[in-house]
């Protein structure tokens, strides 16, 4: 059970984040995106190693969600599809593409602690997981982008490039 103590510790780190960012975005401006990018694909490579590997993307989604809890990383999310999609996952001229709801996430709840804006280097740092962990997971590239940043869930679209 969660103390008073380690909630006060977590919300404490939240606002160092959220500064951080705020901070790298403003010394050094757009570069901060593709720095904290190319962190993430780092981060999310090395977490997902000896993860057996699968073409299935629904497979790969839930490969990718363990490495996250098993690292306790709270970025909780679900493949979601709209009323007038006809599948979860649709095939496209880029690859496969999926629409992700992330509706717990700590980079969010960090930028909302310390009144920074989403849609950042944090937010790129979790582009960055997913494609480090789906290129070890799935040997493919992959791209996730955000199509509605909001204060309960964050809405995004996956996807998974073909095989080259």
């Amino acid at each position: 059970m969660e103390t008073r103590s380690q909630r006060v510790a977590l919300q404490d780190a939240m606002v160092f984040l959220g500064a951080i960012a705020s901070g790298t975005e403003q010394a050094i401006g757009e570069s901060a995106n593709r720095i904290s990018y190319l962190a993430g694909v780092n981060l999310g490579k090395r977490l997902s190693e000896g993860v057996p590997t699968t073409g299935d993307i629904e497979k790969a989604l839930d490969a990718t969600r363990e490495v996250l809890l098993r690292n306790d990383y709270l970025w909780l999310f679900e493949a979601f599809k709209t009323h007038d999609q006809q599948a979860t996952f649709q095939e496209s001229e880029e690859g496969t593409q999926v629409m992700l709801v992330f509706r717990d996430c700590m980079i969010r709840q960090s930028l909302f602690r310390f009144g920074h804006a989403q849609k950042g280097s944090l937010c790129n740092m979790m582009y960055g997981f997913f494609a480090g962990a789906l290129q070890n997971i799935m040997g493919r590239e992959s791209s996730l982008e955000i199509v509605h940043a909001g204060e309960n869930a964050c809405y995004k679209k996956l996807v998974v490039r073909r095989a080259s």
